[in-house]
């Protein structure tokens, strides 16, 4: 089908193959006002690139309005890269048929005078972001970062004003705001991600880009799993499911040297940081990182253990579909009587999804915020 209008397009986009619920949508207020925003400032017919679009409103909505000479973008989760890729099939030969998907970096910015951008959680994303957009983009560029009200911060403001002689903060409307920046400041400083930092409780150097949760420490609930490390059985091959910086493999691997690990994870930031982890440690000629949705490229049965820490967020919303969906994954990539250990907060309901999707699940520890537990594989 074809579309003209920012409505058209945004009537047709869904978020599949990410997890989709009625309180779940492919679009929200701040993509319009950042659409809006660029075409009343001018930008059209220019090099656009668009950086975290979630599943394609941004990047079609952008070749409709703007005309762009050019236009890339950077989506840092798989799902989203593969949600704009159906989106704009679903559109046919109307607005989003050009644009190419690219690492952040010189290729993604090189000469781009507009950016779009939703603005990520994390201070460290944003600054990973705006260090990369004043290094490449065009002396000319104007930095549309786009967010809802209730997520903003001044310290928000603070990072772009590091990197940009002026940051003008616009209008709210419907909840959301755009930030303006222009002037990119010129840095000598070499980058700055990954970080790296030695975590001295498990003497390990774990490496973060700015995107990946926890940055570059050790969450509660990977904590606690890693506790029941001498309790799980050696693997030929292993899978760190949900890596973010790779911790579990690392430990896994340091643990069990004759072990093949699997550091995976939908996010390209948190697979980055995984082998940067790795090889920090000394341990890349044992890990193998792979940007995937949910284990969607693995063949059946094919792995002996699965580490997994669910997330229990999907965007800004609570919602269980994104760890039931790699509980799933886990049991079919399991050879029988392979073993998947999770670490999950104590208010989820995982245990019944556990045993329908991998086998007999045994309870190995509780604390007052986690479980873990250790779920065997039924034979096939």
């Amino acid at each position: 089908m074809a579309a003209n209008t920012l409505a058209d397009i945004f009537n047709v986009l869904r978020r599949r193959p990410d997890v989709e619920a009625p309180n779940l949508q492919a679009w929200d207020a701040t993509d319009r006002l950042l659409l809006e925003t660029a075409v009343q400032l001018g930008r059209a017919g220019g090099t656009v690139a668009v950086i975290n679009d979630r599943y394609g409103a941004l990047t079609l909505g952008a070749s409709a309005v703007l005309a762009p000479a050019a236009l890339r973008v950077h989506q840092d989760l798989i799902t989203g890269e593969r949600a704009l890729r159906l989106n704009a099939a679903e559109l046919g030969d109307g607005p989003g048929a050009e644009f190419v998907q690219l690492p952040l970096g010189h290729q993604l910015l090189a000469g781009a005078d507009t950016i779009l951008l939703q603005l990520p959680k994390t201070l460290a994303e944003l600054e990973e972001i705006a260090a990369a957009v004043a290094l490449h983009a065009a002396p000319d560029v104007r930095l549309l970062a786009g967010g809802r009200v209730k997520h903003m911060s001044l310290g928000m403001n603070a990072v772009l004003e590091r990197y940009f002689v002026s940051v003008q903060p616009q209008l709210a409307r419907q909840k959301s705001r755009v930030l303006l920046a222009a002037g990119p400041k010129p840095s000598t400083a070499a980058p700055r991600f990954p970080v790296v930092e030695h975590l001295a409780g498990v003497d390990l150097d774990v490496a973060a880009h700015g995107a990946v949760f926890a940055g570059p420490r050790l969450d509660i609930g990977t904590r606690f799993l890693l506790a029941f490390l001498p309790r799980m059985k050696p693997a030929r091959h292993a899978v760190d499911l949900g890596c973010g910086t790779g911790i579990l493999a690392a430990m896994y691997a340091r643990q069990f040297p004759a072990a093949a690990v699997t550091a995976t994870d939908q996010s390209a930031a948190a697979v980055q940081s995984a082998l940067a982890t790795a090889r920090a440690n000394g341990l890349a000629d044992r890990i193998s990182v792979l940007q995937d949705d949910a284990l969607s490229t693995f063949p059946d049965a094919a792995v002996d253990t699965v580490l997994l820490n669910p997330p229990f967020h999907v965007g800004a919303g609570v919602h269980a579909g994104a760890g039931l969906k790699m509980i799933q994954a886990a049991g079919r990539v399991l050879a029988p009587g392979g073993e998947l250990w999770t670490v999950f907060n104590r208010h989820l309901a995982y245990l019944p999804a556990l045993e329908r999707y991998v086998g007999p699940t045994v309870v190995e520890g509780r604390n007052p915020k986690f479980t873990v537990t250790r779920s065997t594989r039924r034979p096939l």
